[in-house]
């Protein structure tokens, strides 16, 4: 019985695995300050939104998906496009608090999982929010976050961030921010 099981893994052998690059415990430390620095800058807008669109490559994109795996569609794409999706008014102000969909609410991410890939790793994480409907200790799960990140000379950044967003409240569904 052994010897017919060994001919079995010998006439069958097993595909080689695809070896994926190590990241370093510094990269791991890297990108999840990466998640931390977004989380403030969404709901801090400073400097007309480019902190926030600094996260990002130059032609990053982020976007809203209700599927895991699922790209969804952008809402923003490139620094400019984003510097306005991170609070600011295109012209280097930060626009009023007031006037954004997400107006009160504070964002809180969780369980976020790095895996290295073949260019550079990818990132899943659990959003939930804080100061839902305008009161403060009001939380809502809010899906999570689905990355790729990339290491530029600058460090980490997002080369995608899409927020996979099951319960996605209609009135954001077809959201653009302001272009």
């Amino acid at each position: 019985m052994r010897r017919a099981l060994l001919l079995a893994a010998l006439a069958f052998p097993l595909a080689p695995l695809a070896v994926q690059p190590a990241l370093t415990p510094e990269d791991f430390v890297a990108i999840k300050q990466l998640n931390a620095a977004y989380v403030f800058a969404i709901d801090n807008c400073s400097d007309g939104g480019y902190p926030y669109a600094d996260l990002y490559v130059d032609d990053g994109t982020f976007g809203v998906s209700q599927v895991w795996g699922d790209p969804g569609s952008v809402w923003a794409a490139g620094r400019e496009a984003l510097a306005k999706a991170g609070g600011g008014d295109g012209k280097g102000v930060c626009r009023d608090p007031k006037s954004m969909p997400g107006y009160g609410i504070h964002h809180i991410t969780a369980d976020l999982v790095i895996t290295p890939t073949a260019t550079g790793a990818s990132g899943r994480s659990v959003l939930f929010t804080s100061g839902v409907e305008g009161v403060p200790t009001r939380m809502r799960h809010d899906g999570g976050y689905e990355d790729s990140y990339v290491k530029t000379a600058k460090g980490w950044r997002f080369k995608t961030r899409v927020h996979v967003w099951p319960d996605i409240p209609e009135r954001l569904k077809n959201y653009k921010p302001a272009q």
